[in-house]
């Protein structure tokens, strides 16, 4: 089943900070089964980019110009076999609360996260995609460092350390990718 994260800023997605999970995508709150319908839409989406399921923090405010437009990155983890779990529960304890900081400050306006519904071949698997959207372009490679951030967040900074550590230790690939949403219309 397919995990979903969503942490927001602004706009219709926001959830003050919450962070909400859905396995579920029924209203009996029975998992979905694949069906032809499921796996069209599947297609659908992956061939689009998944750009409109950005829509909601992404869509540029009407004449901004555009180095004022929000700016999305997608952050690729790809953990070894058998540690996703692991890397998911040091991601929320650790680098999720320095991502809600940025939220707070205005750097970043969404933060996402999502896990594939089935598998992969080996070469193409990834177990978690975090999409974040900046306030725009500039922002998000201004060079800003977390570090006042994660020293406020963790007066441990050797366990903190410790477990960042771990958490790149157990991922076998990582990769960002900058985003751009296609106008189809035209």
């Amino acid at each position: 089943m397919a995990e979903r994260l969503n942490v927001s800023g602004r706009g219709s997605h926001r959830t003050n900070g919450a962070i909400s999970f859905n396995t579920t995508d029924s209203k009996k709150g029975e998992p979905m089964k694949p069906n032809c319908r499921t796996a069209l839409w599947f297609l659908v989406v992956t061939a689009l980019g998944g750009s409109s399921l950005r829509a909601g923090a992404a869509e540029p405010a009407a004449g901004a110009s555009p180095a004022d437009r929000p700016y999305a990155v997608e952050y690729y983890y790809k953990a070894k076999w058998g540690y996703a779990d692991e890397f998911l529960r040091l991601f929320r304890k650790n680098h999720l609360p320095v991502l809600r900081k940025e939220i707070e400050m205005g750097r970043m306006l969404q933060v996402t996260a999502a896990a594939p519904r089935y598998h992969a071949t080996e070469d193409g698997r990834w177990d978690y995609r975090v999409t974040i959207v900046f306030r725009n372009a500039a922002t998000a490679n201004d060079g800003f460092d977390p570090e006042t951030i994660t020293k406020q967040l963790y007066p441990d900074q050797e366990t903190f350390r410790r477990e960042e550590q771990r958490r790149f230790e157990i991922l076998l690939a990582h990769w960002d990718l900058p985003v751009k949403d296609v106008d189809l219309g035209r």
